[in-house]
Formats: C-alpha cells, sequence, structure tokens
C-alpha cells in the first residue's frame, strides 16, 4: 500500500475500503446525525458556504440525502455505533469528477483548486492541477494578501489553503473562497471556469454560480445537498483525512485515467 499503478475499479473498491477511506469509516454515527440536525437546525457553520434557506429544515430529509449518495445507514432509529461510505458511491463520483475534469482539459478551462482538509487532500488536488496543467488549462493564482478572520489564505502546490499561525487550517468557511473571488473581480481578472475543492471552498464557490465540484465526508451533508439540487456539479463521498494521505494515492491515480489525464 498504495497499489502501484492504476488500479481496476474492483482493485479501487477494495482499497477504499482496506484504508477505510469508504466502507466502515471512522466517524461514528452519532457524529454524523449531530452534523444533520445542526445544519437543519440553521447552523451555518455546516453550510459550507451555501445558502440552503429553509429547504432542510427536517434532518430526516438530510439523512435521506446522505443515504442516497453516500451510503450512510438509512435507519433514523440507528443513532449510535459504526457508520458508512458506500465504496461504489464513492467511484461513481470519482466518474462523475473525471468527465468534468475531461471538459476542463478539452477547453483548455481555467481552474481553481482549493482545500480546507490539506492534511488529508492536499496532494489530492495538486496532483489533479499538475495534470491539467500539463493539458493545457490554466492553474489559477490567486492575488496577494487575501485573508479572512480565520487567517491567511495562502497557495502552495497550486493549492489555495488557509494559513494561521505559520500552520496549514482545517476550515469549513466559505470564506476564503469569497476572498479569492473578490480579489480576482478587483483586480479584473477572469473568475475561473471550474472550482475543484472540498468544504466551504466549494459550497460558496458552487453559489456564486461558478461550476464546482468536491470532496466530502459523511458529516459533511452541505455539499451533497447541493449537488442534489444541482448547485454542486460533483460531491464525491469520502473519509477525508484517514491515517496516511498516501492512501489518498490510488484514488488519484483512478481520477486521472478516468479523466484520461495520466
Amino acid at each position: 500500500m498504495p497499489i502501484p499503478g492504476t488500479p481496476s475499479r474492483a482493485q479501487l473498491v477494495d482499497h477504499l475500503v482496506r484504508t477505510r477511506i469508504a466502507g466502515d469509516v471512522a466517524t461514528p454515527r452519532e457524529n454524523n446525525l449531530s452534523h444533520y440536525r445542526k445544519l437543519a437546525n440553521g447552523d451555518r457553520h455546516y453550510w459550507f458556504g451555501l445558502e440552503l434557506g429553509d429547504r432542510w429544515s427536517d434532518e430526516q430529509d438530510v439523512l435521506a440525502v446522505m443515504a442516497e449518495r453516500v451510503g450512510v445507514n438509512d435507519d433514523p432509529e440507528y443513532r449510535y455505533g459504526q457508520d458508512t461510505i458506500d465504496p461504489e458511491l464513492t467511484v461513481d463520483a470519482l466518474e462523475r469528477l473525471a468527465r468534468r475534469l475531461r471538459k476542463a482539459a478539452d477547453g483548455r478551462q481555467r481552474v481553481l483548486f482549493a482545500t480546507g482538509h490539506p492534511g488529508g487532500l492536499l496532494d489530492v488536488h495538486r496532483a489533479t492541477a499538475a495534470a491539467l496543467r500539463a493539458a493545457g488549462c490554466e492553474i489559477v493564482v490567486i492575488p496577494d494578501g487575501l485573508q479572512t478572520d480565520e487567517g491567511y489564505v495562502m497557495q502552495f502546490a497550486d493549492v489555495a489553503v488557509l494559513e494561521h499561525g505559520a500552520t496549514l487550517w482545517h476550515t469549513h468557511s466559505g470564506e476564503p473562497m469569497r476572498a479569492i473571488l473578490t480579489g480576482l473581480e478587483r483586480a479584473g481578472r477572469a473568475l475561473p471556469d471550474l472550482v475543484v475543492a472540498d468544504h466551504g471552498w466549494a459550497g460558496y464557490a458552487a453559489q456564486h454560480g461558478l461550476d464546482s465540484v468536491g470532496y466530502a465526508d459523511c458529516n459533511d451533508p452541505a455539499l451533497f445537498l447541493a449537488e442534489s439540487e444541482g448547485t454542486l456539479q460533483v460531491a464525491v463521498p469520502l473519509d477525508d483525512h484517514v491515517i496516511s494521505p498516501r492512501y489518498y494515492d490510488p484514488m488519484t491515480a483512478y481520477l486521472l485515467s478516468a479523466a484520461e489525464l495520466d
């Protein structure tokens, strides 16, 4: 581990389960339900930069979408213990994401990458950015001097991140993406044709009307709700911070191969 080369679909499914990127994941059921409830109760921390209004005020509706698109247990009476991500749904979403990446490559589009989970997903985004650049895409360089109340918005290895106290910061907020888009507009620069991100970075971009795709965990329902409404183009279900970031390498290889970017 990781699997050398590009795995087949069956090999990737097995790998996702063995590494707990999908299958029986580390996130407990009670944490999932707590987050679904907080989103339904209007806690914007869980809205990920989206404007959900009162459309998802019933946590059972949120659970139904998460069961359909992520593969969590659909029984509302199941409240404690292990929860799941269906690895087949993960791979299905990767294949949808691959089609959007191929469209970006064919059109030599401007693409912005960002992550609120640098400890897990930074290199997934970096490798995808490198592949799209090699295919002729412009990888958007963010303006200098951007910041939010949480910290500074920086870019490392082509991926926008939040930096706080000389540390790359985990954030659900959409404010860093707001800072980037506002900065681009202020500088008279074109907005991205595509945003590849996660957390509030993906949600805010989608809410702003940009083509946006993203990765999300089973305790982060907002992006899946946005996908179900058509605001976000693709949400890939996975555990977004497993024991080693190298565990994502076979997934990235599969994604880039499916997009004909390898």
